[in-house]
């Protein structure tokens, strides 16, 4: 048996077959199409998973199942998109529209926690019964796994972790609230502490790494100089790594999970990453003396998205 598995981006629809191991056999894209109609967009995301299948051979009859994931909150009770704010989608039928170009058992959840799922199945917490994913990217998303299953809670937020608050009346957030670790442990968070610290330290180095333009700092051009030891660079990523650790012990001292996966474009600089998050864990944590979370890299990359979709899909049959 084999497994369809759709990662939708803001900018990219990536869909791929999936084998019972969690290995992508062939993988199709498209570009997404937001401002389109949601029924427009839906038949590309199924255009894929024809070519996907075309590619590598497989017949519609040798699919068990279809898993989508989605830049935001669905209801599987309905198949319906409740909230996906990169599409500008409001309770979107995407399982019933789905249905008409391809009649599979189709299954919806949101993509860190499908990228978390994936991890557990094919890469880096293979094996443990509970993990917990996060994507440090633009935003912070979030992925539960217990006891080998995802969990999103009662009403499919329960990993929102981006969204939980970490400084009170902090940084507005794109959500309405202030202070969401989203503020402070995204890429976008990194960027910003490295703009006031430029504002305060116009001839630092990261400007003169940027060319004089505040606009073409990047995450990476922070990271690199903080790795070459440059002062005002390494204060920039400390206060990051400080506001990660945070999180991480939240999340240590409120779920306990043998292993916290990071992924997302931060997670690149490896364990220049991990190494200043661990360093500061042990001044935070409550039970000093007991062994907790091994804080660990992604693994599977890109393909993470599609293969806990299709991965849904299969843990649903079974």
């Amino acid at each position: 048996m084999y497994y369809l598995g759709i990662d939708v981006g803001g900018t990219q629809i990536k869909a791929g077959v999936v084998d019972e191991r969690g290995a992508i056999l062939q993988r199709a894209e498209a570009p997404t199409g937001v401002g389109c109609h949601y029924s427009a967009i839906i038949a590309d995301m199924a255009a894929c998973c024809q070519q996907a299948m075309r590619l590598a051979g497989i017949p519609l009859a040798q699919i068990g199942s279809l898993g989508v994931g989605i830049p935001g909150i669905a209801d599987n009770t309905t198949g319906t998109v409740i909230f996906c704010t990169n599409l500008g989608w409001h309770d979107v039928p995407l399982r019933q529209v789905l249905q008409r170009h391809l009649p599979l058992e189709v299954w919806i959840d949101n993509d860190a926690t499908l990228a978390g799922y994936a991890e557990s199945v094919a890469g880096i917490s293979k094996g443990l019964r509970s993990s917990v994913f996060l994507t440090l990217g633009t935003g912070v998303g979030g992925g539960i796994v217990i006891d080998g299953k995802p969990w999103a809670g009662a009403h499919g937020v329960g990993s929102e972790i981006g969204h939980a608050t970490l400084v009170a009346d902090g940084e507005p957030c794109t959500c309405g609230k202030r202070g969401c670790v989203e503020r402070y442990c995204s890429a976008t968070a990194l960027l910003r502490m490295a703009q006031e610290a430029c504002t305060m330290h116009a001839s630092c180095a990261m400007m003169q790494q940027a060319g004089g333009d505040m606009n073409r700092l990047t995450g990476r051009l922070v990271i690199d100089l903080a790795k070459a030891g440059d002062p005002l660079a390494s204060q920039v990523f400390l206060q990051y790594a400080h506001y990660l650790a945070l999180t991480v012990n939240s999340v240590i001292s409120f779920l306990d999970p043998e292993m916290i996966v990071l992924g997302g474009g931060i997670s690149n600089a490896g364990e220049f990453l991990t190494r200043a998050v661990e360093k500061e864990l042990p001044d935070l944590l409550m039970f000093k003396t007991q062994p907790y979370a091994k804080l660990a890299l992604a693994s599977l990359g890109n393909d993470a998205g599609i293969i806990g979709a299709a991965m849904i899909g299969k843990l649903t049959l079974n």
